[in-house]
C-alpha cells in the first residue's frame, strides 16, 4: 500500500485492538480459559488474577499469572519447586487449543463497532487492529468477525512481532501495513492497561476503552441490567487506571468514537487527539 503521511495534520488511521474493544464484549472468552487451564494444574484463580493481566500476548499472560504471589507460593506448595520458564510453556501449551476451542462463540462484534467503523471509513480514515492473540488464534476469530460485520483493514497478531504489548512493536506493523504515518496520525484504542501503553509507546494518540472491555468484565445484555450510576462508578474506575497507563482519554466503548471525533473537530487540520499530558 502507498504511504501517507499526514502533511495537513488530520487523522489517518484507527487501530482497534480486538477482545473486548472490538469483539466479545467483556474480554470473556480469554479470562474464562485462563481460569480453566490453570484449574488443571491444581490452582484455582479468581477472575480478578485471570484478568489483571489482560493485553499482554498470551505466553506473557501465563507467566505473570504465575508471578503473582498468591499463585507463586500456591505453585510451590503444590509442586514443591518454584515456576519455571519450562512451566510456562507447559500452561501456554495447554491454553491454546482450550482458548482456540471457545473462541467461535465469542467473535460478534460489540454493539456500534460495525457503525464506527463504517463512520470512520466514509471520512477516509483507515482501521487497523491489533491484538494478543497468536495467528493460530485469529484463524477462527477473522473469518467468523468478518461475517459478523466487522474486518479491520490490517490485522498484527501478537506472534508476528518481536515483543507484544507494552510494547508498541504491533502499532508500528499495523502502521507500516496500512502505509501510514507519523504516528500523531493513528489514533490507538484498547480496553487494557498494556495495551494504552503500548500505543502511547508508539507515540499515536490513544483511547482507553471503560464499559465494554476487560477492566468490567461483563456481556452486553449483563451491563445492560446495571443502573447508570453503577455503569457510572465503573467507568470512571477503569478509566483511572487506563489513564494512568497514559490514555488521553476514555470511551465507554467504541460506539462512542463518531462522538468524540466530532467533538474535536476531526476534519480540521488542527484538530487536536493527545491530552495536555502529551
Amino acid at each position: 500500500m502507498a504511504s501517507t503521511i499526514n502533511e495537513n495534520g488530520r487523522l489517518r488511521a484507527v487501530l482497534l485492538d480486538w477482545a473486548g474493544t472490538a469483539i466479545d464484549h467483556g474480554s470473556r472468552a480469554p479470562a474464562r480459559v485462563f481460569v480453566e487451564v490453570f484449574a488443571a494444574v491444581g490452582i484455582e484463580l479468581t477472575e480478578s488474577e485471570a484478568r489483571g493481566p489482560m493485553g499482554l500476548a498470551k505466553r506473557d499472560h501465563v507467566a505473570a499469572i504465575l508471578a503473582l504471589p498468591r499463585v507463586h507460593e500456591l505453585w510451590s506448595r503444590i509442586h514443591k519447586r518454584t515456576p519455571s520458564p519450562e512451566d510456562v510453556d507447559d500452561i501456554y501449551r495447554r491454553f491454546l487449543p482450550l482458548q482456540k476451542a471457545v473462541l467461535a462463540d465469542h467473535c460478534e462484534p460489540i454493539p456500534g463497532v460495525v457503525e464506527a467503523v463504517d463512520f470512520c471509513r466514509r471520512h477516509g480514515i483507515a482501521i487497523g487492529s491489533t491484538t494478543g492473540y497468536t495467528s493460530e488464534l485469529m484463524e477462527v476469530v477473522i473469518p467468523a468477525a468478518a461475517r459478523a460485520g466487522f474486518a479491520p483493514d490490517v490485522v498484527v497478531c501478537s506472534d508476528e512481532v518481536p515483543a507484544g504489548r507494552p510494547a508498541p512493536w504491533a502499532n508500528f506493523r499495523a502502521a507500516e501495513r496500512l502505509g501510514i504515518f507519523p504516528p500523531a496520525a493513528i489514533v490507538v484504542i484498547d480496553d487494557t492497561a498494556p495495551g494504552v501503553a503500548a500505543g502511547r509507546n508508539a507515540g499515536m494518540p490513544t483511547l482507553g476503552v471503560t464499559l465494554t472491555g476487560n477492566g468490567v468484565g461483563l456481556s452486553a445484555s449483563e451491563l445492560a441490567s446495571m443502573g447508570a450510576n453503577d455503569q457510572a462508578q465503573r467507568a470512571a474506575a477503569v478509566g483511572s487506571l487506563l489513564l494512568e497507563a497514559g490514555a488521553d482519554g476514555c470511551l465507554g466503548g467504541v460506539a462512542d468514537l463518531p462522538a468524540w471525533l466530532e467533538a474535536r473537530d476531526f476534519r480540521s487540520p488542527s484538530a487536536v487527539f493527545r491530552s495536555s499530558r502529551a
